[in-house]
């Protein structure tokens, strides 16, 4: 059974999931992101790849608002993310008007995240229930189907403390699906997993792009980014050094710093 089936899209098809246009970052004088361009299309699975510090995560954060930016525009679905423009200024939004452009917005940590006093399946139902109002019969029900196509149907009732790690990443991602998003973020999602309790998590991922869903995955892993991903980019330095299919990035890459990276990880 696939593990999810995207929502009927809310936006124009026409329209990237994802539109970041040069997005600047700093960190006190650190320019942790200079001038980054990142488009992802309706159903995509984009990954980034690179060195430790070379703004994969701070990238991905921005493209919630979990991180704001000194320069560039942000979209998701067409509509600005964390700012409302006049003319040709940009100022930030509300913290309740934040929330509620994000909600479409999936996002799994590598540290999972899960509230540790509350069940898999109140973990999962909290947003639903207390973010988009669902009736909690109806959160229930559909927190039982996910947590079923996640592998994870007798847990329903164990507190995080009482799961594994991989176990706690699946009830993260079904955490993020019950808010039925139209854009998933994955940050290093297996680089907190003992080796053994990977595949378990790279399963539920693989079905989840499978069924259609839009994804942008900052990984370590490989091979499943070039079992995976349509489009894999190289990030050093705060910038996309490369960008291309699995095939070339990973396969063959044209510059120097991509092809040094790929030796040593693999």
């Amino acid at each position: 059974m696939s593990v999810y089936t995207a929502p009927i899209a809310t936006a124009d098809p026409q329209v990237p999931v994802v539109e970041a246009v040069g997005v600047h970052k700093r960190y006190g004088h650190n320019d942790v992101l200079r001038d980054v361009d990142l488009i992802v299309e309706r159903g995509e699975v984009v990954c980034l790849i690179g060195p430790s510090g070379s703004g994969k995560t701070t990238l991905l954060r921005t493209l919630n608002h979990l991180e704001t930016i000194e320069g560039g525009i942000i979209r998701i679905n067409g509509r600005l993310i964390g700012y409302r423009q006049e003319r040709d200024r940009l100022y930030e939004l509300s913290q309740r008007e934040v929330c509620r452009r994000r909600e479409r917005i999936g996002m799994v940590f590598q540290h999972f995240n899960l509230f540790p006093h509350m069940t898999a399946l109140e973990n999962i139902i909290e947003g639903p229930v207390g973010v988009r109002r669902t009736p909690r019969r109806k959160a229930v029900e559909r927190a039982h189907q996910l947590l079923a196509r996640v592998g994870l149907a007798d847990k329903a009732e164990a507190y995080p403390a009482q799961l594994s790690g991989g176990q706690q990443q699946r009830v993260a991602i079904a955490r993020a699906l019950a808010m039925e998003p139209e854009l998933m973020l994955f940050d290093e999602p297996t680089s907190a997993l003992d080796p053994e309790l990977v595949g378990e998590v790279l399963a539920v991922m693989r079905d989840l792009a499978d069924s259609g869903m839009t994804m942008v995955v900052v990984t370590h892993e490989m091979g499943f980014a070039q079992q995976v991903a349509d489009r894999v980019v190289f990030m050093s330095d705060g910038t996309i050094v490369e960008t291309g299919p699995p095939s070339q990035i990973i396969g063959n890459p044209i510059h120097q710093r991509t092809r040094e990276f790929i030796q040593a990880v693999l």
